[in-house]
């Protein structure tokens, strides 16, 4: 499988998790229950979940207040691109030429 669609399938999955306890955790706070730790969610959102995040946050107004939290999560969107792009090219530079 060609390392842009693992990745790409990592982001998926990823995403969907990541949405998934934005939503949960939207819940619990409306519910006044235990919430999910920050910390949850930026590692799901460090590990390719950040667009499932981004459109949750927006979707249901969550973590989009808290400026401390949006910097992280900016952090952690930088850093995952910059992987990315990095598995990408070292992927690429590996692959014999023809």
């Amino acid at each position: 499988m060609h390392i842009i669609a693992v990745l790409g399938l990592i982001i998926a999955v990823a995403s969907i998790v990541t949405a998934i306890l934005y939503r949960i955790d939207k819940r619990r706070a409306r519910d006044h229950e235990p919430r999910i730790p920050e910390q949850t969610l930026l590692m799901w959102s460090l590990a390719g979940g950040w667009p499932g995040g981004w459109v949750a946050g927006k979707c249901l107004h969550h973590k989009t207040r808290k400026t401390s939290y949006r910097v992280k999560f900016a952090l952690c969107v930088a850093l995952n691109v910059g992987i990315c792009i990095a598995f990408v090219w070292l992927g690429a530079s590996s692959l014999p030429t023809q």
